[in-house]
Formats: structure tokens, sequence, C-alpha cells
């Protein structure tokens, strides 16, 4: 198989991530969105909110690691954090890390090595780069979920303490200021919902 038709291959199977369903609804509520969405969301969310990261951080990196980070899901799946099947969290590691073998593989040797690395590098989430796209893999729900009105948070029946638990602590860790700024929206949001 030629290079070109390799690298087709592997954006003609990227195309499935568009019919992966998440959890979240767009912000006006109409339907769940999908991994393709989020991933160009957040990629967008990198290109704004950069400034706000923690620590400097390489833009183009963060961009690419968010456009690769949900590929897997072709395979394995999107596991809302909130479902009570997000808590099964090592046989979806261990499907995401089969899906990745498998989808990075499609491509030429060296590019299946460079995002491959770039995918590992986002999920040990040690590096500043990754640090800072994992937190904004985080945000864009809870923003999404404030514009909506709650749509997931209610079908979830998600409390301000699972936010804090399963969210602030990631989004604090490479964007705390973006962090404070979410938090009293989604304090006013609770408020609202226990008058």
């Amino acid at each position: 198989m030629s290079r070109i038709d390799q690298q087709l291959g592997f954006l003609i199977e990227a195309d499935k991530l568009k019919s992966v369903t998440r959890g979240t609804t767009l912000h006006d509520g109409s339907r769940r969105e999908n991994s393709g969405e989020h991933s160009w969301h957040i990629a967008l969310y990198a290109l704004i909110m950069a400034e706000h990261a923690i620590k400097p951080v390489n833009v183009d990196r963060v961009i690419k690691m968010l456009l690769l980070h949900d590929l897997v899901e072709i395979d394995a799946g999107d596991v809302p954090i909130h479902s009570t099947a997000a808590r099964d969290e090592a046989a979806q590691i261990a499907a995401e890390q089969a899906a990745a073998d498998r989808i990075f593989g499609l491509l030429p040797a060296d590019q299946s090595a460079e995002l491959r690395a770039l995918w590992d590098e986002f999920e040990a989430a040690t590096t500043d780069d990754a640090i800072f796209a994992k937190s904004l893999d985080r945000v864009q729900p809870v923003v999404s979920n404030l514009e909506s009105g709650g749509a997931s948070w209610l079908e979830y029946e998600v409390t301000r303490a699972q936010l804090e638990h399963r969210v602030a602590s990631k989004v604090k860790r490479g964007a705390p200021a973006l962090w404070d700024a979410i938090k009293l929206r989604i304090d006013a949001w609770f408020d609202q919902q226990a008058r």
C-alpha cells in the first residue's frame, strides 16, 4: 500500500469519529454532540485560551493532541465522565490502548509513531502541553452544560461535589484561572437549581 493510500485510509477511518455520540449536548440542547465536534471545539479552545495555561505551552502541539485524543472512541466508544460506566476505568483504558494500536497503525510508520506518541503524552498528562490539553477537555463539557441548562448534568444527576472531584482537579492543574471563572458559573447554576 502506498504512503498516500495509508494516509487516506487513516483519514477515512477518522471520519467515523463523527458518528460517536457523546453524553454532552450542543449548547442549544437540540441534540448530543459527536466526538468529532468535541475534538474540533476543544482545539479551538486551545487556540483561544492558551494564555490561561498555568505554564507556557506549545499551542500547535496542544491542538494536535486535542484533534487526536478521542480517535480511539471509534472503537472504544465515549464513556461520559459522570455515567456509571465511567467507573470501570481499567477496561476502558485497555479498550482505548487497543484502539490506538489499530487506528494509528493505519498510518505510515513515521506518522504512526509521531501521532501515537502525542496521544500517549495526552493520556499520561505529565507534560505542560498535555496537562493544559486535559484541562480543556474537561472544561468544554462544563461550558456546554452551563449553556444548555445543565442537560447532561440533570440526566446523570451530577452534583457540585462530583464536578469538584472529577473535573476541577484536572482543570486547576493546567488552567486554574479558567477554573476560577467557570466555577462562578457552576455555583450560580447549582444555586439556581436549589431554588
